[in-house]
């Protein structure tokens, strides 16, 4: 079986054995590149790589994959926040990923999709509940006006999961065809004033000031970014004299209180992937969100090619996936 790993530093193409063990095999139809995937390239994981992932099961149903496996019973857990599990793995970095022919994973990481959305785009579930996760832990509601920083992947879903709720949403972008993207979705390509959340998706310094002066007193910036170069906190007085509040948002577990499409507030004992389902209802009924944030499609066998081309942003790439 084909999987992509590291070898001697760089992303290639390598034979493993078939997966084996207790679990469901989902056939991979679509896997995603994601920015956490370029940073990690030179760490030397013995795993598979990929996080995003779509498929089919055995009877042919078309399933995404919830990369974390939480354990269900720590105190994080217990409460609804699964996104804080204690004791979390992740399929593409602890354990094998998706970016293979085949994924074996545990029974409660495998969603099963609303009508009208492809195993091609299924791969697109878990950066959108990202997003979702980053709205609602925000508090945006209708009627907000909300500025998205950066115009990748993450930033455009935010921008889509924004509108859903009813906000009035521009984006700060810094390549042409991310702006463009962005107002295919509905985003204004101008910012200006004051906004009452701020989704940081960049993830850089620069990105953060942006978002502070823009956000009004009183107002929220979300960073669901990963800062992996670390972070001096900037214009600290600026956020001091108008009281805004930083809130980091990290994966996605059970709705938080943004209705996206129709799909409400999970209660916190119930589906701990609530987040991705609502996700993945977004993507069914809005097929211009992959179509906007999905710029090109490789073979596994392309992988290295695709890896390049992901890391360019300035040639064009937003989204990068891989089909098996």
């Amino acid at each position: 079986m084909r999987a992509v790993r590291t070898v001697d530093g760089v992303f290639d193409v390598v034979e493993v054995p078939e997966p084996d063990g207790d679990g469901v095999l989902v056939e991979v139809a679509s896997a995603g590149i994601c920015g956490s995937d370029l940073h990690m390239e030179g760490f030397g994981l013995p795993t598979t790589f990929g996080h995003e992932v779509g498929g089919r099961t055995a009877d042919g149903t078309t399933v995404a994959v919830r990369p974390t496996r939480t354990c269900g019973s720590c105190d994080r857990c217990l409460v609804g926040e699964v996104q804080q599990c204690r004791d979390m793995a992740l399929y593409g970095l602890a354990m094998d990923g998706g970016m293979a022919d085949r994924l074996l994973v545990d029974p409660t990481c495998v969603l099963d999709l609303p009508d009208g959305l492809s195993a091609a785009d299924a791969c697109l579930v878990e950066p959108v509940a990202v997003s979702v996760h980053a709205v609602a832990s925000a508090g945006v509601e209708s009627g907000h006006r909300v500025l998205v920083v950066g115009g990748g992947t993450i930033g455009l879903t935010a921008v889509a999961v924004a509108r859903s709720v009813g906000a009035d949403v521009d984006m700060s972008a810094r390549h042409a065809h991310q702006v463009e993207a962005a107002e295919r979705l509905g985003a204004g390509a101008s910012p200006s004033g004051e906004y009452d959340v701020v989704v940081e998706a960049a993830g850089t310094e620069s990105a953060l000031v942006l978002a502070i002066d823009h956000a009004r007193p009183g107002g929220t910036v979300s960073l669901p970014g990963v800062y992996w170069d670390g972070l001096a906190l900037p214009n600290v007085m600026t956020m001091f004299l108008k009281e805004v509040r930083l809130v980091p948002s990290s994966m996605y577990g059970c709705t938080r209180g943004v209705h996206v499409q129709g799909v409400g507030p999970i209660d916190q004992d119930a589906d701990p992937a609530g987040e991705l389902h609502a996700a993945a209802r977004l993507l069914a009924d809005e097929p211009e969100l992959a179509a906007a944030v999905v710029t090109h499609r490789f073979g596994l066998d392309e992988a290295a090619e695709a890896f390049r081309v992901a890391a360019c942003r300035s040639a064009g790439a937003i989204k990068v996936v891989l089909e098996p």
